[in-house]
């Protein structure tokens, strides 16, 4: 990384994610940013406001000029990571092949594809297949080496045909058309590795990227994985239409984490554990649940932990973390803070020295 970065300490960072991968370092960060204390890391002018919510998410030169102004002033102590987000949404694969993008002011909805077809290519005229390179691209351009451009959450199987065709259509076809559904996985999948290598061409930095989604980082290529209504489906079902292609893409990345969310989704988490070449799980408990830093989750981290997996506890407050270590050691642990300021990431540094 070139003397620019705006991460000071990124040489000391950059081991301890690398030793969490390797299932024997704890990382202290939080996902998205906060506003560091004292004078910017550049003399960054702030963007005007945007005209509306399709300029806020779906302009690239705004968006990068807005993400720029911010990083310059946001905090990167700890392990957290200086990143563009340039996600378009909790699934912008499913865009891609054609189903519909709406902006709102809390987040990007996905409309399915208005025509009722199942079949799925890439077109390379598609707008939103434009926009994902074209937005990675400005904020790059900006960037100049001083942060990392993140890969947007593409998202994958399932879960990107539910953005296509709608969630109840899906798990119709698990019933209904199982051969034809498993050759549209199977095409989703390697359209997956297209896209993604064509995003990864313009963000990575000498070989190396952050993913925007929990804030990941590492050598090669990296990603979030995930398949969110799977909380809907039988542990059989999930290793016919989930495990065979959560494992390709596993055995395809360098470096892998699965997303697990919700209560419902743990009778999924023997499955997950079978698939060797998947690298960490993160835990979501979901609405309602307490969060990732409460002793009720500390054997679901061990049994992580356990089946030869880092582990990504999400949401945790600065005094949750002394007990958590406590509980579940520091080997393979990479902990999704909750920080209000930079006073509270002092102390959780003065909490974590006393383990690493």
């Amino acid at each position: 990384m070139n003397s620019a970065f705006w991460k000071t300490n990124w040489d000391e960072s950059r081991q301890h994610y690398l030793d969490w991968w390797d299932r024997k370092g704890l990382v202290i960060t939080m996902w998205e940013h906060l506003e560091k204390a004292g004078p910017p890391h550049a003399d960054v002018p702030r963007p005007a406001p945007a005209r509306d919510w399709t300029q806020y998410w779906f302009d690239p030169a705004w968006r990068a000029a807005n993400l720029h102004y911010r990083l310059a002033h946001s905090s990167f102590k700890a392990d957290i990571l200086p990143v563009a987000s340039t996600h378009l949404g909790p699934g912008s694969l499913a865009a891609i092949l054609g189903a519909e993008l709406e902006g709102r002011e809390d987040t990007i909805w996905i409309h399915p594809r208005a025509d009722g077809g199942n079949s799925i290519t890439l077109d390379e005229n598609n707008r939103w297949f434009q926009l994902h390179l074209d937005l990675v691209k400005a904020c790059k351009q900006l960037a100049q080496g001083r942060y990392f451009v993140g890969c947007p959450d593409l998202i994958e199987g399932l879960d990107t045909l539910a953005g296509l065709r709608g969630t109840q259509a899906v798990l119709l076809d698990t019933v209904d058309r199982p051969e034809a559904l498993a050759q549209e996985l199977q095409t989703v999948n390697d359209l997956w590795f297209e896209v993604f290598d064509r995003i990864y061409a313009e963000i990575n930095e000498s070989g190396e990227m952050a993913f925007c989604y929990f804030s990941i980082w590492g050598p090669g290529r990296v990603a979030k994985l995930q398949s969110d209504i799977s909380i809907m489906m039988s542990p059989p079902s999930f290793r016919q239409f989930v495990q065979p292609y959560i494992r390709q893409q596993c055995q395809w990345l360098d470096y892998s984490l699965y997303h697990l969310d919700g209560i419902g989704a743990l009778r999924h988490l023997d499955a997950l554990l079978e698939i060797e070449e998947l690298d960490a799980i993160q835990w979501t408990p979901g609405v309602g649940q307490p969060q990732g830093g409460d002793p009720g989750w500390y054997d679901l981290y061990k049994r992580i932990l356990a089946g030869g997996k880092s582990i990504m506890p999400a949401w945790v407050e600065v005094d949750e973390l002394q007990p958590l270590l406590d509980a579940v050691g520091a080997e393979g642990v990479n902990i999704l803070m909750h920080f209000n300021d930079e006073q509270e990431i002092d102390r959780a540094l003065e909490i974590a020295a006393q383990y690493r």
